[in-house]
């Protein structure tokens, strides 16, 4: 049978729906690491919630982590380092095989990969975090709800799940908040275009502008998203993107 281009990837992201409701299992994963994480605190745990793709509408079934920001009090004495590695050794003395990432720690729960990020509030006025970014050996200033209220508001999450299904696929390193925003910076002049236009209008920008194009954190402006990856890891995405633009939709995303 014969499909169009924009049934075929309707199918997929049908395919790859995420439940969002109270019975989704990200509450079960949750509610399993909670009493971990509060006794790690020890005292200083503000709150554990979803960030990340889940809560902004922008998840796939297939391939996905479930992110939790785990928001520590700015009374918490520890440096941003401290904080993340002290983590990392309380996970792995409670059974777990963590796995240390930009600026996450990595476990499986109940058969989900699932992304720690631990934070501190920098003052209780406000929800600005402070967050240790390891590949760097720094530190940076983010906030989750504007994170989720700038993607959820920009209404790209159909684009954003097939080229998030795409990455995976093609086993592009391309982290999924610098994906999100690429996403929305491509197609901020496309309005009526149908969804297999507008994911070509993503490769095309990822093709011909991602080596080159700062992304900047809506949160943050001192923080360049597009600094995460190197000038050679962009280009494997914008070279994927041009081979991708010269094939057929089934060789492309499934």
């Amino acid at each position: 049978m014969n499909i169009d281009a924009d049934t075929y990837l309707s199918m997929i992201l049908h395919r790859e729906a995420v439940d969002t409701s109270i019975f989704s299992p990200l509450w079960n994963v949750r509610a399993t690491v909670f009493p971990l994480l509060n006794q790690w605190a020890n005292g200083n745990l503000l709150g554990v919630r979803p960030s990340g793709s889940f809560s902004k509408g922008t998840a796939n079934a297939s391939g996905t982590d479930i992110d939790l920001f785990i928001s520590l009090s700015d009374q918490t004495h520890e440096t941003l380092k401290q904080v993340y590695e002290c983590l990392f050794v309380f996970l792995k003395q409670q059974g777990y095989a963590p796995r240390r990432q930009n600026v996450s720690i990595n476990i499986r729960v109940n058969n989900f990969d699932v992304d720690l990020v631990p934070a501190k509030q920098q003052n209780y006025l406000t929800n600005d975090h402070s967050l240790y970014v390891r590949r760097k050996d720094t530190w940076k200033k983010t906030n989750i709800d504007k994170h989720i209220a700038y993607v959820t508001m920009a209404g790209r999450q159909q684009e954003i799940r097939i080229i998030k299904l795409w990455r995976n696929q093609k086993g592009l390193d391309f982290p999924s908040f610098y994906i999100e925003l690429a996403v929305i910076k491509a197609l901020q002049f496309e309005f009526l275009m149908p969804l297999s236009h507008r994911v070509v209008k993503c490769l095309e920008y990822f093709r011909d502008s991602l080596s080159t194009a700062q992304i900047v954190d809506p949160a943050n402006t001192n923080n360049i998203i597009s600094d995460d990856l190197t000038a050679a890891e962009k280009q494997a995405i914008s070279k994927a993107a041009a081979t991708s633009l010269q094939g057929f939709w089934g060789s492309f995303v499934r």
